[in-house]
């Protein structure tokens, strides 16, 4: 009687070169909203842990990807390269709603923009009369340190990402521009304490004035919306506008931020007078504990 022998296939060789191990490591990464432990790409991979950690670090170190709380994502060099296509289509999703809404509710010219590196990236830029005179447009790029966008986002990085993503980049682009990293830091702080509403009268373009608040995942800021419009409009009559954009966005698309708290109303436009300082903290307070 003959005897069969069965000879168990040989597992895939590991692959060799640096290149296609890194290749393979991208590979998990493909949403931007994704997050994967070292543990996670492991398993994935099949890859020592050893040489998975060396990689992820120089990857994070390159720009490739970017290493947060709760596991890595994919970095601002490949969302510039077009590796966040599909969160980027998730993000214009969420929010194409409420930026027409915006646009009808105010009249202004509303933005939606990720980070990219030192840079914003305008996803979406949505009409008014105003939107012929304000020279960006979707697909293009600016400064983040200039534009209410990114300084809404730039609020909640690291303040040592921050240092490593404009080191070198803060040139002047108006008279208005802050082109220090103590006083961008000194900003971002005020920022925090308006409970995330960023403002910008000129520093990116001459004579246009913005309010943005940026859309946040438990791990940090995904975008950003702004209202922008001439530099004499009244920005404290929609900044509540744009924070409960934000929020509602956020909420959306991370329901686990939301908790079992109910909705809030989308606010009232305010009243045309000016607002004290006072007035305007007790106002820009309400609904904080989102962040």
């Amino acid at each position: 009687m003959t005897t069969l022998t069965v000879v168990p296939e040989e597992a895939p060789a590991a692959p060799q070169s640096m290149l296609d191990r890194m290749t393979l490591i991208m590979e998990c990464f493909a949403m931007r909203a994704e997050r994967r432990t070292l543990e996670d790409v492991c398993a994935e991979t099949q890859l020592p842990r050893s040489t998975t950690h060396r990689i992820l670090v120089d990857l994070v170190r390159l720009g490739w990807l970017a290493q947060t709380p709760h596991g890595y994502c994919l970095g601002g060099r490949s969302l510039a390269f077009g590796g966040g296509d599909s969160g980027h289509g998730r993000l214009r999703e969420a929010t194409a709603e409420a930026l027409h809404d915006l646009a009808l509710r105010t009249g202004m010219v509303v933005h939606l923009a990720v980070l990219a590196d030192a840079e914003i990236l305008y996803l979406d830029k949505v009409g008014g009369r105003f939107a012929t005179q304000v020279p960006s447009r979707v697909g293009g790029r600016a400064p983040a340190h200039s534009t209410a966008l990114g300084k809404a986002m730039l609020a909640w990085v690291a303040p040592e990402q921050v240092d490593l993503q404009l080191e070198g980049t803060m040139g002047r682009l108006t008279n208005r521009t802050i082109c220090r990293i103590s006083t961008l830091h000194q900003e971002l702080a005020r920022i925090r304490s308006r409970s995330g509403l960023a403002f910008e009268r000129g520093e990116c373009f001459p004579d246009v004035a913005c309010v943005a608040a940026a859309i946040r995942s438990p791990e940090g800021p995904v975008g950003s919306i702004s209202l922008c419009g001439d530099s004499g409009v009244h920005l404290e009559r929609v900044a509540p506008l744009v924070a409960h954009a934000a929020k509602q966005a956020s909420l959306d698309l991370y329901p686990q931020r939301a908790g079992q708290r109910a909705r809030r109303a989308a606010p009232t436009l305010v009243p045309e007078q000016g607002w004290s300082p006072e007035a305007m903290d007790s106002l820009l307070s309400v609904g904080s504990d989102w962040i």
